[in-house]
């Protein structure tokens, strides 16, 4: 061997000693100082990216599954907003059905469409000291509204990343505004109201990064100010009393529907604690924390003399997110419970391909807006 060769070997022998004995080369040092672990030493499928633990870290205090929702959330919104700029249409035309199954004359912008008013109400700060709080909302008044009837009540919730205007119920391109027109117009629905509020039960309600628990309360501001303020101001079933009144009389005339948290939201917080005050449910890819077909079938038990009009359930079959969780939320459910009846009074449709977004939720809106209140 030259002698060239034989210096540069005893070189590259000296330097993989230093290393082996500094500690550099594995992943233990790193362990020990920052607390992770290299990707490299994951396994493939587990290996982080940066651009994930970035949304981790603007989710500090998030369960995973929880964060990874908000994130999909926001994406969605975006993408959303895209696909309505790219199918946008002049002189009336109709726009291209936004999810399959729904026929383009149901997304049209109608010419004849009912308005969308926003009104704020008082509540508290449910998740903190209960301060007083007020909050806004949106709500959908059909075409030839009128003070004399009387209107069922759709509650309609929104996702983690989202609030009271992630459904785009506040103006007239909105899609659930379209598809709520039509769906009137052709005579394919009575007219109901339709309430989209926000929500976080906590005074920071309006910040979408604000604690994801606020959510978990909503059922008592749902219960003690917000259907109480829409039974006053609007033409409802229910019978309203300043000084309170039975809000179960008039439970056969309200629903709750919401996509991803929303979902779970109806789930957990209307079937589960309110089915006493709402007989109509709609869970849009519930997201993960949502209550399984046992904890719900459980939970029933104590409304044993209510029964439950409609129970419907939709998920994309490629929702990384809500998969799990929404096929746990209804697994055998037909058979935990006597409440359920496939085919009568329970639906559960699963959308091959579909993904954690506003392709499956307005798939999901337009069919369980024919199905409640029959």
């Amino acid at each position: 061997m030259k002698k060239s060769g034989i210096i540069i070997l005893g070189l590259l022998l000296i330097n993989l000693l230093a290393v082996s004995c500094s500690g550099k080369g594995t992943d233990k040092s790193e362990e020990k100082n920052t607390g992770k672990v290299k990707n490299t030493e994951l396994p493939a499928a587990e290996a982080v990216s940066p651009a994930a633990e970035d949304k981790d870290k603007e989710a500090t205090g998030i369960p995973e599954a929880i964060a990874a929702e908000a994130a999909a959330i926001k994406d969605s919104e975006a993408e959303a907003e895209e696909r309505k700029k790219a199918e946008e249409v002049k002189d009336g035309d109709e726009k291209a059905s936004l999810s399959e199954g729904i026929p383009g004359k149901y997304t049209a912008l109608s010419k004849n469409g009912g308005s969308i008013e926003q009104i704020t109400y008082e509540s508290k700060d449910y998740y903190g000291n209960g301060e007083p709080v007020t909050k806004p909302a949106y709500v959908y008044l059909p075409q030839g509204y009128d003070n004399k009837k009387q209107y069922n009540v759709l509650y309609l919730m929104h996702g983690i990343g989202g609030n009271e205007k992630e459904w785009g119920m506040f103006q007239d391109s909105s899609t659930v505004k379209c598809i709520m027109d039509n769906l009137i117009g052709y005579g394919d629905i009575e007219p109901f109201l339709v309430v989209v509020p926000n929500g976080r039960s906590s005074v920071n309600f309006a910040d979408t990064a604000s604690d994801y628990n606020a959510f978990y309360l909503f059922g008592q501001e749902l219960k003690n100010d917000l259907i109480p303020y829409i039974e006053a101001n609007y033409a409802t079933y229910g019978k309203y009393d300043v000084k309170g009144y039975d809000l179960t009389e008039a439970r056969d005339h309200r629903a709750m529907a919401g996509l991803s948290m929303g979902g779970m939201q109806t789930i957990n917080i209307g079937l589960c604690e309110n089915a006493d005050i709402i007989s109509y449910f709609g869970a849009f890819s519930a997201c993960p924390t949502t209550n399984t077909s046992a904890v719900t079938a459980k939970a029933l038990e104590k409304f044993k003399d209510y029964d439950i009009n409609y129970f419907y359930n939709i998920c994309g079959t490629s929702d990384g997110i809500a998969w799990p969780s929404s096929t746990a939320a209804v697994d055998r459910i037909t058979e935990l419970t006597d409440k359920f009846t496939e085919g009568k009074n329970y639906l559960w449709k699963e959308v091959e391909g579909g993904g954690h977004d506003f392709n499956v939720w307005y798939l999901g809106f337009y069919h369980f807006a024919q199905l409640v209140f029959r």
